[in-house]
């Protein structure tokens, strides 16, 4: 049983797409700017995101979360709520 999630687990590569689409539905109308300066996070850092040339750091990750009152599942796609 342990091999198969193992093995589930393996397989499962971050889905950038879902993650920007998240991400930008949660932002709204804001800019990248004026958000970036809201959550501590370098303008730079979360264009390269939405350009889908990066993917967010467990500790970006975690900032977001807390500043949505989501969870990280929610935020790269894992969950639907």
């Amino acid at each position: 049983m342990a091999n198969n999630i193992e093995m589930n687990i393996v397989n499962i590569e971050f889905d950038k797409e879902k993650f920007v689409l998240t991400l930008k539905e949660l932002i709204n109308a804001k800019s990248i700017l004026a958000f970036s300066k809201i959550v501590g996070i370098p303008q730079r850092t979360i264009s390269s995101w939405i350009n889908k040339k990066t993917a967010p750091c467990i500790d970006h990750l975690i900032r977001l979360a807390l500043y949505f009152d989501c969870s990280i599942d929610y935020l790269v796609g894992l969950k639907d709520y």
